[in-house]
């Protein structure tokens, strides 16, 4: 049966905040929550993902990785850990995959009406010099030379900063409310720790 523990942040700008804990159906291994997929039973037993883990109902919780879900639907792990025959849709893992790649997106597309992300090469290079950035944004199929030269300024300037690579200028383009993007900067603001998150999820699943 799962487990739930709450431990106190030790950081005190999140003071208030809980870390909760969940046990992994894959590897009975109790996690933050921030490394799990919470999965819900709906209508006609069937489990779909719950991405944002705020729909009603008791969870299943699986690591985020695309091993962990792929072999858990496999093994029925899902069947035992909700104590009856529930249906897996096929291709789970990819539907998984694509809900937090949307998550991720939107809330890039927030970020940016709160004006908290700088758009284009000249933007990006202009935020990476006025303060330590968040996030880097970089299409996946953008030219490489911006990218080595902005990979180089911010090394030069604050070392290592994660960069979030894995979609396409359309993509991001779409989000953010532009034709096309292939260079940005997440600056700060509301949304970074969802967005770190979210990505760390997705990086499972890639």
């Amino acid at each position: 049966m799962p487990t739930r523990r709450n431990r106190r942040l030790s950081n005190p700008k999140a003071a208030t905040q809980a870390i909760r804990e969940k046990r992994c159906i894959f590897s009975g291994e109790v996690k933050d929550e921030a490394e799990l997929i919470r999965l819900v039973i709906g209508p006609g037993d069937e489990v779909f993902p719950d991405i944002a883990a705020k729909l009603p109902g008791r969870g299943i919780w699986v690591s985020a990785d695309r091993t962990a879900v792929e072999t858990a639907a496999r093994k029925g792990l899902f069947n035992r850990s909700a104590g009856r025959a529930v249906k897996v849709p096929g291709g789970l893992a990819d539907m998984i995959e694509a809900q937090l790649t949307a998550r991720a997106l939107s809330l890039l597309g927030l970020a940016r009406r709160a004006g908290e992300v700088a758009l284009g090469f000249d933007a990006a290079r202009i935020a990476l010099k006025a303060g330590r950035p968040a996030w880097r944004i970089e299409a996946i199929d953008g030219a490489e030379d911006g990218r080595v030269k902005l990979d180089r300024l911010t090394q030069a300037a604050w070392g290592d900063i994660p960069v979030a690579g894995g979609f396409t200028a359309e993509q991001l383009g779409e989000a953010l409310g532009r034709g096309s993007v292939v260079h940005g900067v997440l600056t700060g603001g509301a949304q970074v720790r969802a967005f770190g998150v979210t990505m760390g999820k997705l990086a499972g699943f890639r």
